[in-house]
């Protein structure tokens, strides 16, 4: 018995709490809260709002990054409960209430003086006035001073629809202006690097590009510069701004002075359609949102996942989606080079593999196909004694969120079986077998295994040369049965990252041409050849899989959300 109460884990300590008042209704809020590094700070009057639901209006703060407390949109009146100087006890009123004193200016007691409530803490008892006349007074007076020299060019900024200026300038702003002097102009269309315009009439100064850059990315390259009215962002004297991160800075950039050369002036954000999808560049999966507008992606953005990327991504990544609307995308079916339909070139595939012997089929299956197309292929090739493998990709990664495992799905291969735990190892093995003749047909998707260990020769001495892939390439020009393939963002589906997360990305646009879903067409196959039951919908199929897959036992898809769940790799 004290041996089972020695080995108990012990329970979590109690959260300390602290008793404040948001526009009047009383709360509990955690008397300490994570900073940006995740380490216990005393909860600030912003926090306790958040919290109480009231939103508090701010450019400078963000909650991934140092507290700058610069630019006093976040002003709020508050009161706190009177001392008796003598006894150090509070006073109180005659029901008993603690009698508050409001915080005001030493040298003129009838006007409140406002705090910074991103960077003051909390006290017990402490009443927080977010929405009186004088904190709307303050936000009025702040805004006036913003707009004094801020350009009138809305109608042509890209940030219009997205802008924390206009939004506050309509919610908290004064209906005129009184200001009648000549505004100070400052330099526009900055090239501030290979990825970033700078328009420095815009900036409000707030910042969080200077603290990212530095205390995140970790390249003190941007700083303040001139003095007063004439400050201006700018990078350091004979350096452009240039990291794989930059393209955050356009993100946490409330105003329109950062913005994207990839994206600038290509179109309006109330236009597009926003996708919750998954970056496949490398097996870290950053969540992101795709921006597409009918049938044409325009733009990647980090979509925030604390367990995965928090709010950033990499510039690399990021641009890493023209290639889905090259003009050479793989679009129609064919058989024996000719022009076919999806129904004769499935039987043809159902034919060719049922007809094979065993141990003469062998499959070459992306790392960067879904985990659903990976156990479809794993089951076929279990059922006909076929070799599997999927092709490494490796490079350079960094301390932030760049992987060398450039494959998105490197993970789903391994669990689904498709490759071992050093990936590639089978390969040299099926190119052996095609070299001696024993491996007569290959279905390979989505790779080029002309650069992964099987060269055009040996294609040559294959007799049914399966391919479906997205882009051409010179194994899909030696294919016999070749059959487009669509991008991520043309399908649905899960990816598991490289620390085993398995998420699930939706579908943005439609497929080119007559390309189609890969798990799709392999689930048609799997089924005539008795290796799966069918399933009606993608969601079906990853619950299946999920029964299947000891990593993956107990899940489902709904189950998956949007955020991930982990799983054992």
């Amino acid at each position: 018995m004290s041996n089972a109460v020695t080995n108990a884990p012990a329970a979590p300590s109690p959260v300390e709490k602290i008793r404040v008042k948001v526009d009047g209704r009383e709360i509990e809020v955690p008397k300490t809260m994570p900073d940006w590094q995740g380490k216990p700070q005393p909860t600030t009057m912003l926090q306790a709002c958040k919290l109480a639901g009231v939103e508090v209006p701010h450019y400078c703060y963000h909650p991934k990054l140092p507290v700058a407390g610069n630019c006093r949109m976040c002003l709020v009146e508050f009161s706190t409960p009177m001392m008796d100087p003598a006894t150090r006890k509070p006073v109180v009123n005659e029901d008993g209430s603690p009698k508050m004193a409001r915080s005001v200016l030493p040298y003129e007691p009838q006007t409140p003086r406002g705090a910074i409530a991103c960077a003051t803490p909390i006290s017990p008892g402490m009443e927080i006035h977010a929405s009186s006349p004088a904190t709307k007074q303050m936000r009025e007076a702040v805004l006036e001073s913003l707009l004094i020299n801020h350009p009138l060019d809305c109608p042509i900024c890209d940030q219009a629809g997205e802008c924390k200026l206009q939004e506050y300038s309509v919610q908290h702003g004064q209906a005129a202006s009184r200001f009648v002097e000549a505004k100070v102009h400052k330099p526009k269309a900055v090239d501030l690097g290979p990825r970033i315009m700078l328009d420095d009439e815009r900036c409000v100064l707030c910042t969080r590009c200077i603290r990212f850059t530095r205390d995140i990315a970790g390249d003190d390259a941007l700083g303040i510069v001139n003095r007063g009215s004439y400050n201006t962002i700018a990078s350091a004297p004979g350096r452009s701004f240039d990291n794989n991160y930059t393209l955050n800075t356009v993100d946490l950039c409330p105003v329109g002075a950062l913005t994207s050369k990839d994206f600038r002036f290509k179109m309006r954000v109330w236009f597009l359609k926003e996708t919750p999808s998954v970056c496949t560049s490398c097996s870290t999966g950053c969540n992101i949102t795709v921006g597409s507008r009918e049938g044409v992606v325009h733009r990647y953005e980090p979509r925030e996942n604390d367990a995965v990327n928090g709010p950033w991504m990499c510039d690399s990544g990021r641009l890493n989606y023209r290639w889905i609307q090259r003009p050479d995308r793989l679009d129609t079916v064919k058989l024996r080079g000719a022009p076919s339909d999806w129904a004769a070139a499935t039987s043809a595939v159902v034919s060719l593999l049922r007809g094979a012997p065993k141990g003469s089929v062998a499959f070459v299956a992306s790392a960067r196909q879904t985990t659903e197309e990976l156990w479809l292929v794993s089951r076929i090739a279990r059922q006909l004694g076929a070799l599997t493998d999927s092709v490494p990709r490796e490079g350079e990664a960094d301390r932030l969120l760049v992987s060398a495992d450039k494959n998105p799905n490197s993970q789903g291969s391994r669990l689904t079986g498709v490759s071992f735990t050093e990936m590639g190892v089978t390969i040299p093995e099926i190119a052996r077998g095609i070299e001696a003749g024993r491996i007569r047909t290959l279905v390979v998707l989505g790779e080029d295994v002309t650069k992964g260990g099987i060269d055009a020769a040996l294609l040559a001495r294959l007799e049914n040369l399966v391919v479906a892939d997205i882009l051409p390439s010179p194994t899909s020009e030696a294919a016999h049965v070749l059959l487009p393939g669509c991008a991520h963002a043309e399908k649905r589906g899960t990816f598991v990252n490289g620390k085993g997360r398995v998420q699930r990305f939706q579908k943005a646009i439609e497929p080119r041409g007559e390309a189609r879903a890969e798990w799709e067409w392999l689930q048609e196959v799997a089924v005539a050849l008795g290796a799966v039951e069918p399933s009606r919908s993608i969601e079906g199929l990853f619950n299946r899989m999920a029964a299947d897959v000891p990593a993956l036992a107990g899940l489902e898809w709904a189950r998956l959300g949007d955020q991930g769940v982990s799983v054992p790799v």
